[in-house]
């Protein structure tokens, strides 16, 4: 058996959808799209209820004999929690992702939700969306031993482009009219080259946050207003706007700690907006993986040469229209 599901570009409103942030603001939102960049996993029979895990990207493997071992600290805490999660055993994992480690692109969530959805089906088990969503997410948490947020999953799910609405009554996916076509003209996504780690970045401004800082309510403020406007920038296919907001985002969230920006990102945005790009900001959390760049589809060309050039490593990629895809032969 096996499966996949896409990683995505977050174009505004990161941060803002864990929670509680986001009920400290009317009209939290995060916009988003899937793209072609996958996490992929593979299933397959092994004898006496022994279970093997086995990750291409890292090179580690982790053996057990009976799901109950999982639980505890080992180097694949994700896949082992959620072997666990399911009670799963009799079995080989497999995986293997196209995004470079910690590139802020939502790899570690398509992952999940890609075994998530493999492991379901290997059980015969009948989820449904939310609560494989909600199985996701926790077991994430417990991972990576602080909060996460609720976008990353959807576009892993569901794949396109959309808007995750976040409110009291709950979370929300609704579908942008958006031409994909448009969208992969206008960004580039480039990796810098250095990973990161969003579960210390995000957990230090959500307690700052939920301590009251009054700094970084008031840049959350803006991020809202920023998905707010870009959101209807999108729609209406106005792209010069699009930019425009996309580098408001990034003045704002370099707002919100001193470790989301670097001297290595800085660089390498002087060097894209020499090129021809006309914003930028890092995917994610921050302090390193992958940026994108807005330039105008005939300057796109030169933006990636430049980049490339100066070290960072442009990743090639469409919108994906198809999220989890779960195939039984």
């Amino acid at each position: 058996m096996t499966s996949s599901a896409p990683a995505r570009i977050d174009l505004a409103g990161g941060t803002i959808d864990i929670w509680p942030l986001y009920l400290y603001h009317e009209r939290a939102q995060t916009l988003n799209a899937a793209i072609s960049i996958r996490a992929h996993c593979e299933l397959s029979a092994l004898e006496e209820g022994r279970i093997e895990i086995v990750s291409s990207d890292t090179g580690k493997t982790v053996t057990a004999r009976h799901w109950s071992e999982l639980r505890g600290d080992h180097e694949l805490r994700l896949l082992g929690r959620l072997l666990h999660y399911f009670r799963a055993g009799g079995l080989r994992v497999a995986t293997r992702s196209e995004s470079p480690v910690g590139a802020g692109i939502g790899g570690s969530s398509a992952m999940n939700i890609a075994v998530c959805g493999a492991l379901a089906a290997w059980l015969g088990a009948d989820m449904g969306d939310d609560r494989l969503l909600q199985v996701a997410m926790n077991v994430e948490a417990q991972a990576i031993d602080v909060p996460t947020g609720v976008q990353d999953y959807r576009p892993a799910l569901y794949g396109g482009i959309a808007a995750v609405e976040l409110g009291v009554d709950g979370v929300r996916r609704t579908a942008l009219p958006v031409d994909p076509r448009a969208l992969e003209a206008h960004i580039v996504l480039a990796y810098t080259g250095a990973s990161r780690n969003s579960g210390i970045n995000n957990w230090e401004v959500t307690k700052r946050h939920i301590d009251g800082d009054r700094h970084v309510f008031d840049c959350f403020e803006r991020i809202r207003d920023v998905a707010v406007a870009m959101r209807d920038a999108l729609c209406l296919g106005n792209w010069i706007e699009v930019g425009r907001q996309i580098a408001a985002e990034w003045e704002n969230r370099k707002r919100l700690a001193p470790g989301v920006t670097t001297p290595e990102i800085e660089r390498l945005i002087t060097v894209a907006r020499d090129a021809g790009a006309e914003a930028a900001k890092v995917c994610g959390a921050g302090g390193g993986g992958c940026m994108i760049l807005y330039a105008e589809p005939d300057r796109a060309a030169s933006v990636k040469a430049a980049v490339a050039e100066a070290g960072g490593r442009i990743l090639e990629y469409t919108v994906e229209t198809e999220g989890l895809v779960v195939n039984s032969g």
